[in-house]
């Protein structure tokens, strides 16, 4: 399978021969369903804890007798029903954690990268080389492929510092290196934009 290249003044380039089995394959969205959840859970901290009545400071001694005062018998004041007491059944810090083989990961990044190659949402530039990081270059450079107002992802091989700096203030792009691309920063943008060096690593890594 080929892919066209766009040269940096916006002109066609030459294509980029790319493998079948990563970039024309029938998407499986059951795996990528996986994949992405699997991400996101890793992304929880699940730091979220509350005080149990074990935990809360006070409750050494009885309140009040257990009888003759007319009200509710209380052993400790760090009762759930009191106010400041602990809290029943309260969320607890665990882990949110899950694990998923090597080769379902790289079955969901095939199957995104052959859905988006199919739609023509995959631009590649032969590389992206600037003498200075200008963000209006690079702006009238995504506007001569009419691409400046969706969500684009920035897949080069390498994040050198003036790509970055060129791309950090316009807001619906982002920047990542094309081999540490995960299944969710593939889906979660409209465009995906690589620099030829970039493309055929990623292409190499998914092949074997």
């Amino acid at each position: 399978m080929n892919l066209n290249t766009i040269k940096p003044d916006g002109t066609k380039g030459a294509a980029v021969k790319v493998n079948n089995e990563v970039f024309k394959i029938e998407p499986n969205e059951a795996v990528v369903y996986q994949a992405v959840m699997q991400e996101l859970h890793n992304q929880r901290q699940g730091t979220h804890s509350a005080k149990s009545r074990g935990m809360v400071k006070g409750g050494g001694r009885k309140p009040w007798r257990q009888k003759g005062r007319g009200v509710a018998r209380a052993g400790t004041i760090r009762s759930p029903l009191w106010k400041g007491g602990g809290t029943v059944f309260g969320p607890e810090p665990h882990s949110y954690r899950k694990r998923m083989p090597k080769k379902m990961k790289q079955l969901a990044r095939k199957s995104i990268l052959s859905y988006k190659a199919s739609k023509g949402e995959i631009f590649i530039v032969d590389e992206f080389i600037q003498i200075e990081p200008k963000t209006a270059r690079f702006y009238e450079f995504l506007e001569s492929m009419d691409i400046q107002k969706q969500k684009i992802l920035v897949l080069p091989e390498e994040v050198g510092k003036n790509i970055r700096l060129s791309v950090r203030n316009i807001y619906n792009v982002d920047i990542k290196k094309a081999g540490s691309a995960s299944t969710y920063d593939l889906i979660n943008h409209d465009i995906l934009l690589f620099d030829k060096p970039g493309l055929l690593s990623l292409n190499e890594n998914l092949s074997n």
